[in-house]
């Protein structure tokens, strides 16, 4: 899913400059997966069969691997956009059964375990940040895409016997007391948008960005650094989530990205690159992690699943909302987009004001990062970024 997701982005420069796609034009594909992804992480919370199902495990890893094929095989952005659209489908569909199958099978094991696990989509992302970066030299934009594809396979390949979680033995049941935990859970929403909306701009063209003032090989070689980031980041902020306060935490991560985002619109070179990159790659999962186990923790009915629409709609508002300036070329973009999680640092510390760490219902204590119910946070943690190990015990 790493792959099948998030290659476009360092694949992006070349169908700039080979492809004659422009920069709207790239937007609008962006957007085109975006809008893919919401519609399959719907499709696995509205339908909880889906998770359960090797048939659509299967089908959507064919799927995803079949749309990286395909997009050297036409220069129309309106195909591409239908292409990237699919993809954006079977992504979200291979991760909420990949979710589903990880979280009911280490449902005993320590929380970081699940953590490495999720750490897979940054995998994805160095190998094909490394991939474009090895053919970025002698070969062109269609080359790219087709070896994304047997990446993707070969990936596929392994992950074929992947066994889904169980069908549940009974409903589960669930408390009639109800926290008053609105205005957290307001601000917490706030945050964990706004964040959808900053992070894309980055995940998108922070590649291209650093591409116009940097050597080629500078942008390739960041998002390799992203990935490698991202990987322990989501067991890493895991395990800080059960020693210091979630929203505390949140605050610092999103001020870090920010940072991290602006670095190279900011201050040119080298080092600002990959510097950025490395913070951009640590906060990303993390962010999520740690967005969806206070959600979890304020125990607010259906909590994950409305987390991640709000977070999924910020995704696809981002580069609408960036598209006019990117005729400028992408150092505006990043500056709004660092202003955007800024906006959600602001509305974490909001939520850090007499959050109920040790909630009390009714009587009844919840343990920090009890979750509303086994079937909910099992399907309804259906972004690529909807990482939450902490809330799925």
């Amino acid at each position: 899913m790493g792959v099948g997701r998030f290659v476009y982005t360092p694949i992006l420069p070349l169908m700039h400059t080979q492809a004659g796609l422009s920069a709207d034009a790239g937007a609008d594909l962006a957007t085109a997966n975006y809008v893919g992804y919401l519609v399959g992480a719907l499709a696995g919370i509205l339908l909880p069969a889906l998770v359960r199902s090797r048939v659509v495990l299967r089908g959507s890893l064919i799927l995803l691997t079949g749309t990286l094929a395909a997009m050297p095989l036409t220069h129309s952005t309106t195909v591409w956009g239908l292409l990237r659209l699919l993809a954006g489908v079977a992504s979200a569909l291979v991760f909420v059964v990949a979710v589903g199958s990880l979280l009911h099978h280490l449902r005993e094991h320590p929380p970081h375990l699940s953590g490495w696990a999720f750490g897979g989509v940054g995998g994805g992302i160095a190998l094909s940040g490394l991939l474009v970066l090895v053919l970025r030299s002698a070969a062109d934009w269609r080359a790219a895409w087709w070896a994304a594809a047997a990446l993707a396979a070969v990936l596929a390949g392994a992950s074929w016997n992947l066994r889904p979680e169980d069908a549940p033995f009974a409903p589960a049941a669930r408390s009639k007391a109800k926290a008053r935990t609105h205005r957290w859970f307001g601000a917490l929403f706030v945050s964990y948008t706004l964040e959808g909306v900053g992070y894309i701009v980055a995940g998108t063209f922070l590649v291209a960005a650093i591409g116009q003032g940097s050597p080629g090989w500078v942008g390739s070689g960041a998002w390799v650094l992203v990935g490698l980031a991202a990987v322990p980041s989501s067991a890493l902020w895991a395990r800080l989530g059960r020693r210091w306060s979630r929203p505390g935490l949140l605050l610092t991560a999103l001020v870090v990205q920010a940072a991290g985002i602006a670095l190279p619109a900011l201050v040119g070179g080298t080092a600002a690159a990959l510097g950025s990159a490395v913070l951009f790659g640590a906060t990303f999962i993390g962010v999520s992690t740690l967005a969806l186990a206070a959600g979890a923790h304020l125990r607010f009915p259906r909590s994950v699943a409305l987390l991640t629409a709000g977070y999924s709609v910020g995704q696809i508002l981002g580069p609408l909302a960036v598209a006019p300036l990117l005729r400028h070329g992408y150092h505006q973009a990043l500056l709004l987009a660092a202003l955007v999680v800024l906006a959600a640092a602001g509305a974490a510390a909001v939520l850090r004001i007499g959050f109920p760490h040790h909630m009390v219902v009714v009587g009844h204590t919840a343990p920090e990062g009890q979750r509303e119910s086994t079937g909910e946070a099992r399907t309804a943690s259906a972004g690529p970024d909807a990482l939450a190990p902490n809330s799925a015990n």
